[in-house]
């Protein structure tokens, strides 16, 4: 006799457990000779080997069958009890919104129309540009695309990047060592990992560079495979640092290159890689676009005012500018 301890992670409990203990109820019956508790997400089962390997195997189907469709019928979950595969025809009306369940089962969606395209355009393209202003949802969208293709074991880890270039202030002046001065850079996609793992997964994955996280000058001379690839705030990439990414793409990789062309912190005399690149890649077969608008805001619900503000500054910038210019045309031609 052995006992097993399984944790139930990154799918609806609800949906895992079934109303009123419904679904984990019809497990026990089926294993009459295990003795079988649970305490939260946890799952404690003992009795002999060959009960308990089947039982947890059927556990790992069970969360697996979640993972891809976010819930699981009493129809499939019988066929699941019986050695047969689930009908996956009863998961059609499933809410395509889904992206993947994160921590204590959080339901993470795309909330936004383009955030919608954004999981169509990856079905197509192994390589997108997800371009949009602050608050979108550019980066946590691209990564729980990432977290739900691990779980589905379509790639074997997650690389995220970015470049770390400051925004008014130095690297130089904050305390620590190089580590310290650069986490705060990669801070947001820390944050959003936070919300789709428990912390004791999420270092696991990390000490065991499953996950990694790193700046985009860590990334040179790496051939990166069987990985969803992740470059985040690449306004502030310059040129050669985009192609540099780009070729250390592996054939088996996915990746998603997010950025707002509005917030470039690069000095004056450096241009950004990031429009260049879309503008000389977008007609290549597998490179997907995307640009998002204001109307994907997701933030208070002034930030979506503050950036319809800048933008018609912007714009009526550029036709002042635009004007100026064909004024000087007119008159060099008189």
């Amino acid at each position: 006799m052995r006992e097993a301890r399984i944790n139930v992670e990154g799918v609806s409990l609800h949906e895992f457990f079934g109303v009123n203990n419904e679904k984990f109820k019809m497990v026990k019956r089926a294993f009459p000779r295990l003795k079988i508790n649970s305490r939260g997400n946890q799952i404690m089962a003992s009795g002999g080997d060959n009960d308990l390997k089947y039982f947890e195997d059927t556990v790992e189907t069970m969360t697996d069958f979640l993972r891809r469709y976010g819930q699981l019928s009493i129809s499939n979950l019988e066929a699941m009890l019986d050695g047969n595969e689930p009908n996956e025809v009863e998961v059609a009306n499933d809410d395509k919104d889904i992206i993947v369940y994160g921590r204590n089962g959080r339901v993470i969606k795309a909330r936004t129309k383009n955030q919608r395209n954004m999981l169509e355009i990856i079905k197509d393209n192994d390589i997108i540009f997800s371009i949009g202003p602050a608050g979108t949802g550019k980066t946590y969208t691209a990564v729980a695309m990432a977290v739900r293709a691990l779980k589905n074991k379509t790639v074997k880890r997650i690389i995220l990047t970015r470049p770390a270039v400051e925004a008014g202030e130095s690297l130089g002046f904050l305390p620590g060592d190089l580590k310290d001065k650069i986490d705060p850079y990669l801070r947001p996609l820390y944050d959003a990992l936070d919300d789709m793992f428990p912390p004791d997964k999420l270092k696991y994955l990390m000490d065991n560079r499953v996950i990694e996280i790193a700046p985009l000058a860590y990334m040179r001379g790496r051939t990166l495979n069987n990985a969803f690839i992740i470059m985040d705030e690449a306004q502030n990439a310059t040129i050669s640092q985009i192609k540099m990414l780009l070729t250390r793409i592996g054939p088996t990789a996915q990746c998603i290159i997010t950025g707002d062309v509005t917030q470039i912190d690069l000095p004056r005399n450096q241009k950004s890689g990031l429009m260049h690149a879309v503008r000389l890649l977008s007609n290549i077969k597998g490179i997907g676009v995307l640009k998002l608008t204001a109307d994907d805001v997701m933030r208070h619900k002034l930030v979506k005012h503050i950036v319809l503000a800048f933008d018609n500054e912007l714009n009526e910038k550029e036709r002042r500018e635009e004007k100026q210019v064909q004024i000087a045309k007119r008159d060099a031609k008189v």
